[in-house]
């Protein structure tokens, strides 16, 4: 999901030695930018997570076991997270909307692959180069509004793409696991993936060139010692470790739970399954509280309460009620939402300069917790059902927990 603290860099990177054309908000072409910056938000996350509901179809049509199916969600995002992390630097060289078009075509003819893949091997390498191509849509998208829009405007463009990225990720879960169930996972992620070329078409065609952005090269060197430079900070360390936890908690509590309710004593079919990622519409609406939360309360507190909340839920799922798993997957999703919009917005507060250096760096890790824990539940779910995989996602929370207990007053900002 996009960082808050990425827009405040992106700010703070607009070149200032020529003058600046603003795209203004009541303007025919700021809605044709907005339009397909969500397209490119919606493009992008729903192909990242559009397998997450099929996993448990991967088994029976491959031979593989839960912790390798998982694969074809976990090589993805480990190949994005070191993708943004290239890309934000490979960015300030080349054009944004270029960049950002070859990044949604690219990864929308891998989904093509993907479904016509003849092996497992095959499906993950498709796979694994989706996510790297499409780095180079988050590290840009957001540079972009920044760079362009008028100030006073920023914020409903934003949240337009952010909408998309939100509408994408559960779109590309709901509407696979229904579509699967009537057709074959092959036929749907064909349809992805010719909807996804057609959305990079529609932003080609939609969103306005650069005027505000002229490629400049930066030393290798130097985003080398920008990079160290974060990484000696304490308090973005912390911010890491708790961005990692989240998701690891988040990504295996929904990968696992589509084989816990597939099984006994649910039976659930694939369209049923699919109905538990709408519970990420909680999420949507509980990620604009994280930020009143730390105004209200500071980030530390906010952050307890995250944990506190997760803790909560992952709890309640051990109860073998349909109803009550629900809840508890509900109150795991709110809490990701809130906390991860706390972390996230944390970064750029305690970053100082370069903030997009290490904005790429909280994404690093929070989709490196997404890859390894994601693919390590499997392991926990294959030896010790749900129940351990409640036990390694209570110790994630738990892990969260104590680190936010760590942060010390003049890390609130």
């Amino acid at each position: 999901m996009p960082q808050p603290a990425t827009l405040e860099a992106a700010i703070q990177a607009i070149p200032t030695e020529f003058e600046t054309t603003w795209i203004k908000g009541d303007s025919a072409a700021f809605r044709r930018a907005s339009w397909a910056l969500f397209l490119a938000g919606f493009a992008s996350f729903s192909l990242i997570y559009c397998v997450q509901p099929l996993l448990p179809e991967f088994p029976e049509d491959f031979g593989i076991n839960a912790a390798t199916a998982s694969l074809a969600l976990s090589l993805t995002t480990g190949a994005l997270a070191f993708a943004i992390l290239l890309s934000g630097a490979f960015a300030r060289v080349v054009s944004r909307k270029t960049l950002m078009f070859t990044s949604m075509m690219l990864a929308a003819v891998c989904n093509l692959v993907v479904a016509s893949a003849g092996g497992w091997g095959w499906l993950l390498a498709a796979r694994a180069v989706e996510g790297f191509v499409l780095g180079g849509v988050p590290a840009v998208a957001m540079a972009y509004l920044a760079e362009e829009i008028e100030p006073a405007s920023l914020g409903r463009a934003m949240g337009l793409y952010i909408g998309g990225t939100a509408f994408g990720a559960m779109v590309g879960r709901v509407g696979m696991g229904l579509m699967s169930a009537f057709t074959s996972w092959q036929i749907a992620m064909y349809a992805l993936g010719v909807a996804c070329v057609a959305a990079a078409i529609g932003f080609f065609l939609l969103l306005p060139p650069s005027r505000n952005f002229r490629p400049q090269s930066m030393p290798l060197g130097r985003h080398l010692h920008l990079w160290r430079q974060h990484l000696s900070n304490p308090a973005l360390l912390r911010l890491y470790l708790i961005g990692t936890m989240l998701t690891s908690v988040f990504t295996t509590v929904f990968n696992y739970s589509t084989f816990r309710l597939a099984g006994a004593p649910y039976h659930l079919g694939p369209t049923a399954i699919s109905m538990i990622f709408l519970t990420y519409a909680l999420g949507i609406v509980s990620s604009s509280s994280g930020g009143r939360m730390v105004d209200r309360f500071g980030r530390r507190t906010t952050l307890i309460v995250t944990f506190a909340t997760i803790l909560a839920g992952v709890v309640v799922t051990l109860t073998s009620s349909l109803t009550l798993t629900i809840l508890g997957i509900s109150l795991i999703t709110i809490g990701f939402f809130i906390g991860h919009s706390a972390a996230s917005s944390g970064v750029g507060a305690s970053s100082g300069s370069a903030k997009s250096h290490a904005s790429a760096l909280y994404l690093l890790f929070y989709y490196i917790g997404a890859s390894f824990t994601g693919w390590a539940g499997g392991w926990f779910w294959i030896h010790g059902g749900w129940g351990a995989v409640a036990g390694l996602t209570s110790a994630c929370a738990i892990i969260g927990l104590i680190v936010a207990l760590t942060f010390t007053p003049h890390q609130e900002a």
